[in-house]
């Protein structure tokens, strides 16, 4: 059966437009300001600026205003409560399935916020498994967390496909180890020299399928 890895957020799971909805409840529960949010998806980078970091600045600016707690459970649970999958991504999934891949979500973060993630969206029923960096303790691009995802399975890494929206810790880990990848760009351009992604699409569905349809 042939390997499948497949980044979680902003690729299974649009994650930003799940915290940009959470962030804009909180600013609204605190009565502040709607332009806070931008300052706070910025601070944010997608998910990339550690949790700590986060807090501490969202700490110092709401001091006085905000408990500490709140601020704490918007990072916590925030997006966890607010992901969805879409049916072109539901039924992508349930086609690579069918034509044989095993499927392994393999992504970066803490482990209970993004298995939250993971069974909110109901992907716990359409993939094989899934490796989270804070559990294995290693993180993409890192080659250990792409082994110890076939592994989980049971599958050999050698003809996998990696599909993911970073080209750093996805597209760059599979070239480190000589895997094939798509790039999901969500509208963003290529702009790395040094490697490139076998294939580029918009969303994750259509990366699913391409891979599907490529030479085995």
């Amino acid at each position: 059966m042939p390997l499948l890895l497949l980044d979680l957020d902003n690729t299974l799971i649009d994650r930003d437009a799940a915290f940009r909805g959470a962030v804009g409840a909180f600013l609204a529960e605190h009565r502040l300001p709607d332009t806070d949010l931008t300052w706070v998806m910025t601070m944010d980078a997608s998910g990339y600026t550690a949790r700590e970091e986060v807090a501490e600045a969202m700490t110092d600016r709401y001091r006085g205003t905000v408990p500490f707690e709140a601020i704490h459970a918007l990072l916590d649970r925030g997006a966890a409560d607010r992901v969805a999958l879409t049916d072109s991504s539901r039924e992508a999934l349930e086609s690579a399935r069918a034509d044989g891949w095993t499927c392994v979500i393999v992504t970066n973060g803490r482990a209970v916020q993004q298995e939250a993630k993971i069974r909110h969206a109901g992907l716990d029923r359409l993939v094989h498994g899934w490796v989270i960096s804070e559990a294995v303790g290693r993180k993409k691009p890192e080659p250990e967390i792409f082994h110890a995802a076939a592994d989980a399975v049971g599958v050999p890494l050698t003809g996998a496909w990696v599909i993911g929206d970073s080209p750093h810790a996805d597209i760059a880990g599979a070239n480190a180890l000589g895997l094939r990848s798509v790039w999901v760009s969500n509208g963003q351009l290529w702009a790395q020299d040094s490697y490139h992604p076998t294939h580029v699409v918009e969303d994750v569905a259509m990366a699913i399928n391409y891979v599907i349809a490529a030479p085995r």
